[in-house]
């Protein structure tokens, strides 16, 4: 009786805000990686996920459903890395606009910077308008995901202080 009482008394170890980070965006880059895979399925857009693995890998294996499983686990990481530039520059604004500029400028970045590391991706003047929006609002919606969890975040731990600073 006495040890429940203890172990109902225990509160979890918070998690660190880097950490939360890190699991938020590589959650985010597999998801939205998924629905970007799904967008490809139903044909809202003309690139595969897999476009990430051309410039590194060689062979067929990577349009075979290991490549798309690997390029999900790719864009998890980049998605990590997406997070922690946002926590370490953004993460004070508490406002989905910052998260959705984000977004756009992550989308210009892989479109306009880095598209000529990926042979198979036409420019983007060169793109159909479906494929370009459905890009875009990916990318948004990652942006948002990530921004608006990490700043969330971050508030709260900041409010949660001030609290416990004032009692």
């Amino acid at each position: 009786m006495e040890k429940a009482k203890l172990e109902q008394n225990q509160h979890a170890k918070p998690i660190s805000p880097i950490t939360t980070s890190i699991i938020t965006g590589f959650f985010g880059g597999v998801f939205w990686g998924a629905v970007g895979l799904m967008a490809y399925y139903f044909n809202f857009t003309k690139i595969r996920p897999n476009t990430i693995l051309e410039p590194w890998a060689v062979g067929d294996w990577k349009t075979s459903w290991i490549g798309t499983v690997i390029s999900l686990l790719l864009i998890g990481v980049l998605g990590i890395v997406a997070a922690l530039l946002y926590y370490f520059t953004l993460k004070k604004f508490q406002n989905i606009w910052v998260s959705f500029g984000y977004g756009i400028v992550l989308f210009a970045i892989v479109f306009f910077l880095l598209n000529p590391l990926f042979p198979n991706l036409d420019p983007i003047t060169e793109l159909d308008r479906n494929t370009i929006i459905t890009m875009l609002c990916l990318y948004v919606l990652f942006g948002v995901f990530v921004g608006y969890s990490i700043s969330y975040e971050y508030n709260e731990k900041i409010e949660e202080k001030r609290k416990n600073h004032s009692t």
